[in-house]
């Protein structure tokens, strides 16, 4: 019968890792000791030191190991349904701060709020996914949906199914956001062609679109601070 005065292996050292993160948060951690952190929170009494690491050579990155999902997680040698749990608990608690952190506030004066917020949710995604983000009159985010999600390179995107969305919310004015897999915010035609229609058929039915983000590595591309989104509604007034 083990001695129950017995430390399992490890516990030593991730007593000197939380204290270290409770003194000082996550500055000087590697990226593995974070993992590593965020694996014994649903395996409390298992040395997670090997797993964390096997986990950030297969996903490459932290924020891989972050998105990836629970099946892709549990094929890491060990790494099961139990330790997954800390790691999408957390993602999940990251993402609903961040989005608490825009919902009633303009994000057109606290452009970091939404693009932490943005980031965070379609950053490292390996399909497009369109997102919009709709507004009240005074500006303030009433709420933020995933509208649309594609493939690889892709998202189909309807900008009638967008403006009913909009009048469903009563929403002011949007704020549309996607994502690049492939790193590179550089928009494409398409994203050109598409931001026009949409652009066209909010303001049709009165609704101001303020921005187009596409979310790459780290980086994005403003459609508005480029200029193109005061563009296509010179072009929308000069056809009405």
């Amino acid at each position: 019968m083990a001695n129950p005065a017995e430390k399992h292996k490890g516990e030593g050292h991730r007593r000197r890792l939380r204290d270290k993160f409770m003194d000082a948060g996550l500055a000087g951690f590697h990226d593995y000791e974070v993992v590593e952190l965020l694996l014994t929170l649903g395996t409390p009494r298992k040395d997670c030191k090997d797993a964390a690491k096997a986990a950030l050579e297969k996903f490459a990155t932290l924020q891989g190991v972050m998105e990836a999902s629970v099946s892709d997680l549990t094929a890491v040698k060990g790494i099961g349904p139990g330790n997954a749990f800390g790691i999408k608990l957390i993602q999940a608690v990251a993402g609903r701060y961040l989005e608490k952190k825009v919902i009633m506030t303009d994000p057109l004066s606290n452009s970091k709020a939404l693009f932490d917020y943005l980031y965070h949710t379609m950053g490292s995604k390996d399909r497009e996914s369109f997102k919009a983000l709709f507004l009240d009159a005074k500006n303030r985010v009433t709420s933020v949906e995933t509208l649309f999600t594609g493939t690889l390179t892709a998202s189909s995107v309807y900008p009638r199914e967008v403006v009913r969305a909009a009048l469903d919310r009563s929403a002011a004015a949007v704020i549309f956001a996607h994502n690049h897999p492939s790193g590179d915010p550089e928009p494409s035609p398409a994203d050109f062609s598409i931001t026009r229609q949409l652009v066209f058929a909010c303001q049709t039915m009165g609704i101001t679109v303020h921005e187009h983000i596409v979310i790459g590595n780290n980086r994005y591309y403003s459609f508005a601070d480029q200029g193109h989104i005061t563009q296509m509604n010179h072009e929308f007034q000069k056809k009405a």
